[in-house]
């Protein structure tokens, strides 16, 4: 056996048209020398004639020319590539085959052929060898002349359509090819006709006469043919198919294009709309995704099988379709998507593996109730022909299922399609999942968050309330920001606003605990300082009790520490309000006449942190007048060197009317906190108003006994007035059992007061710094049941210390009078 070189020039035919021939005797000396073997070697005759033919190559060759005339006495002759020496020296490469030169009496001399290779890249090729490339090639090779006819193709051609050889001959591409992109083809051999530049790796994709319906891919190159004058003479091109390829290339553009565009946000339906978006038309011509209603909904999938008897309920969430009038889009978004029990579809959903069918039967009824009317579609109507079904399974669970359907004269779906729609769907259901996950924990947030936030703000008539809430953290919705309106004894209200560091649950939970906290405190009737003094005790010992100190680091029951609260209390029957601060910001006041104001109040220590005590500010408010409590929020960033910026920002804003004051609360919010605000916002704005001198009737009482009886009949005239008299007798009683007690125990002046609001409140102060004390007494007391009694009959009564002494008060409800 040869080397692997000499064997394929061995299976070649040589040319001797260039080559140059010499003769050898049998002992291999040169005996015949020519002209072009001169022109080769440089060597004149009378120098080779005679050598012997090893002289004439390099060493390592000329030890091997025993061996090769050996082999051509056995093989009769060889060729193969070796390399001479020029007269000289200079070396020279090559192509040499030796053959036997007969006469009667048999092989005694050798012819031998040299060809240089020169800047060849092989041996030169004969007609027949070059035919037998281009005919056995297994790519499409064919040349057309200038009007881009063919004159000669090879058989390869014929399996990308178009027929044998024998039919291309004089014909066009659009000829052979009918409905194939012919133009565009022509259009590159045009190009290459005219400049003569090579065109590689022109990719053309169609549908191609043996393959209708399916779209294939093909490779093309064209070369431009000359004569032996450089005018073209024709195009020379090869066809390759790369569907295959082409097809590895669109999946893998449909999956990067899936994760680029699916999941985008946390809307379980946007999400399922984005997987019928990107499937379309890429994989399918109509996509359908219907989820479990409980998936919908943010909540787990029941556990366990799905029923074999009972309706699975499935709802809409996504479709799409190359053409909107296809009448399976007819069920909308959030509509049933009823499926017959034994359905593909809730087969799947309850194996919770794929089906794919290529061929649908045209008369088979489709799996939904479709078409309006309740008729149901047929495929045949609807012109589909070949379907997948993949459920969508995620972290073990299923949550729905997609539907793809190809129409009219696309090729069926295959094994490779159903591959990649697992994988698209696969993709998609986490996506799908972590949607259901955010909304199921978004509405748990907006649960937590509105149980700790006023659920609607109480009814009084001493101020007109509007509240806004802006959370910083827009996924949970939760933050550490809180309002509340607390309606006080005596028609007084309580406004807070307050915050808490941080965002999210956290945060939240000891928002909760300090707004408890503060309506406990608020109930006590505690001046505002005392209030703050209070909640920050409490918050101190919380974070004590935790191990927590100022500045450390926060665990979720101590994260109050630090926070900060405006707690303000306002009379409407005198206009006065009084107010604390917590490391907060001061409320501002928008006068009748629309002058804004800030309450110059004294800045007390965030809640926790120790530091000086907490002081009071009272100022007369006339009524109209609107007091704006906020968050730091609000205003830019908070920071004490940009106040005064902040606060002529929040004038502004103030200062543009809105129709009510609603919308002014909200306007306010808008003009100074963008959409996604870097901390929570809380505004609570009241409007005063003040209680009619109608609405208020009061009277100095002696500290006589006698002065009892003419308490209750002033309290029973004023009732008359106001036109309560079924309230007179629990009035009555109200009235002589508190007079009574600040007449027995109490010191100073006493006071009667009836305040008419949606309560009757009745009132009586003194100069004692002692509180009644509820209890219960035994059968054989003869006293000690009055204040039983009150609490008994009225709705709820109290004790309220006032610098002067205390007032203890009572209060019966206009809205239910009975008891």
């Amino acid at each position: 056996m040869g080397t692997h070189e000499e064997q394929g020039v061995a299976r070649q035919g040589f040319d001797v048209a260039d080559a140059a021939p010499l003769l050898l005797d049998a002992q291999g000396l040169v005996t015949g020398w020519t002209r072009d073997a001169q022109r080769l070697l440089a060597y004149v005759a009378s120098e080779a004639v005679g050598k012997h033919v090893g002289e004439l190559f390099d060493a390592q060759d000329a030890g091997r020319l025993p061996e090769l005339i050996e082999r051509c006495r056995e093989e009769g002759g060889w060729a193969g590539l070796l390399t001479a020496v020029r007269k000289g020296g200079a070396p020279v490469r090559l192509m040499v085959r030796i053959t036997s030169a007969l006469d009667a009496q048999g092989p005694s001399r050798w012819l031998v052929l040299l060809s240089a290779l020169g800047d060849a890249h092989g041996w030169d090729m004969s007609r027949d060898t070059l035919e037998q490339m281009v005919a056995r090639s297994p790519v499409g090779i064919a040349i057309v002349d200038t009007d881009l006819r063919y004159v000669w193709s090879n058989r390869a051609l014929a399996q990308f359509g178009g027929g044998p050889p024998p039919h291309r001959l004089g014909m066009r591409l659009a000829d052979i090819q009918p409905g194939l992109d012919a133009q565009s083809i022509e259009a590159q051999m045009r190009q290459v006709l005219e400049t003569g530049d090579p065109i590689v790796g022109y990719e053309h994709v169609g549908h191609a006469r043996s393959a209708p319906l399916r779209e294939t891919a093909h490779m093309m190159s064209f070369t431009r043919l000359d004569d032996g004058h450089g005018h073209p003479t024709g195009v020379y091109y090869t066809v390759e198919d790369i569907s295959d390829r082409h097809r590895a290339r669109q999946r893998l553009a449909l999956l990067d294009r899936a994760g680029e565009h699916i999941g985008r946000s946390l809307d379980i339906t946007r999400t399922a709309q984005e997987l019928a978006d990107v499937a379309v038309p890429g994989l399918a011509d109509i996509v359908t995704v219907d989820l479990l209603e409980s998936v919908l909904r943010g909540g787990e999938p029941a556990p366990g099988p799905l029923s074999d008897t009972e309706p699975v309920p499935l709802r809409r969430a996504g479709h799409q379709s190359v053409d909107g009038s296809v009448p399976v889009t007819v069920v909308d978004i959030g509509e049933v998507a009823a499926y017959p029990a034994n359905s593909p579809p809730i087969r799947c959903l309850r194996t919770g593996k794929s089906w794919r069918e290529e061929k649908l039967d045209p008369l088979g009824e489709a799996w939904a109730k479709h078409a309006r009317g309740g008729q149901a579609a047929i495929f045949l109507e609807l012109g589909l022909h070949s379907v997948m079904i993949v459920p969508i399974r995620a972290r073990g669970v299923t949550l729905g299922v997609t539907t793809f359907f190809r129409r009219h004269r696309q090729e069926p779906f295959e094994e490779d399609d159903l591959n990649l729609a697992e994988d698209l769907v696969s993709r998609a259901a986490v996506c799908v999942d972590n949607a259901r996950r955010y909304t199921r924990e978004r509405d748990a947030a907006l649960v937590l968050q509105r149980s700790l936030l006023p659920h609607r703000l109480p009814e009084q008539d001493a101020l007109e309330v509007a509240a806004c809430y802006r959370p910083a953290d827009e996924l949970t919705g939760l933050g550490g920001d809180w309002y509340d309106v607390i309606p006080l004894s005596g028609a007084r209200v309580a406004l807070v606003v307050g915050e808490v560091p941080g965002h999210g649950i956290g945060a939240a939970a000891a928002m909760g605990r300090l707004r408890t906290a503060v309506r406990t405190l608020a109930a006590l009737d505690l001046p505002p300082d005392e209030v703050l003094a209070h909640l920050d005790d409490l918050v101190a010992r919380s974070a004590r009790e935790e191990g927590v100190e100022p500045g450390g680091e926060e665990s979720d029951s101590a994260q109050s520490v630090g926070a900060g609260c405006v707690y303000l209390v306002y009379d409407p029957v005198d206009g006065t309000c009084t107010m604390a601060v917590a490391g907060h910001p001061a409320p501002a006041v928008v006068m009748p006449d629309g002058t804004v104001t800030f309450v110059d109040v004294p800045q007390g220590p965030p809640l926790g942190v120790g530091g000086p005590p907490f002081e009071s500010v009272e100022l007369a408010l006339a009524a109209g007048s609107t007091l704006a409590l906020h968050t730091d929020g609000l205003l830019a960033g908070g920071d004490a060197w940009a106040l005064d910026a902040d606060r002529a920002r929040l004038r502004r804003a103030l200062e543009q009317g809105a129709a009510s004051l609603d919308r002014q609360c909200r306007t306010v919010v808008d003009a100074l906190v963008p959409d996604r605000p870097y901390d929570d916002v809380a505004l609570l704005m009241a409007r005063t108003r003040l209680l009619g001198a109608e609405q208020v009737a009061d009277w100095d009482l002696p500290a006589d006994p006698a002065a009892v009886a003419d308490a209750r009949k002033t309290a029973t005239r004023q009732l008359s007035e106001w036109g309560l008299e079924e309230l007179a007798f629990t009035t009555e009683l109200v009235v002589s059992e508190l007079v009574t007690n600040a007449i027995r125990y109490a010191a100073g002046p006493i006071r009667l007061r009836l305040i008419r609001e949606r309560a009757l409140f009745c009132e009586v102060s003194d100069g004692g710094a002692t509180a009644p004390h509820l209890r219960h007494p035994r059968t054989t007391d003869e006293g000690g049941r009055g204040l039983l009694l009150v609490s008994q009959f009225t709705q709820q009564w109290g004790t309220r210390f006032v610098p002067e002494g205390k007032i203890i008060w009572a209060e019966q409800s206009l809205l239910d009078p009975s008891p």
